[in-house]
């Protein structure tokens, strides 16, 4: 049996990859009989959705541009990072 913990890891990494067969079992069971863990599972899929769909009108509005100076900072925090 997973535990909460355990469940919620899982739950966040099945966005980021695909589970095993073996861990969705284990996901799957654990969500049948806690409604908290069903509750974060909702809600992080949620977000994901809400995410997208910001990012996607984000993309298709031109008016939104990033100043040179903006995509610089960026880049420098990302090179720092890697």
């Amino acid at each position: 049996m997973l535990s909460c913990q355990s469940a919620s890891r899982l739950v966040s990494q099945s966005l980021d990859r695909p589970l095993h067969w073996q861990e969705k079992l284990a996901l799957r069971f654990h969500l049948a009989i806690c409604r908290h863990c069903r509750r974060f599972a909702k809600q992080l899929n949620q977000l994901r959705s809400a995410v997208k769909t910001m990012m996607q009108r984000t993309e298709a509005d031109a008016s939104i541009v990033l100043k040179p100076e903006a995509k610089a900072r960026i880049m420098h925090i990302i090179q720092q990072h890697h």
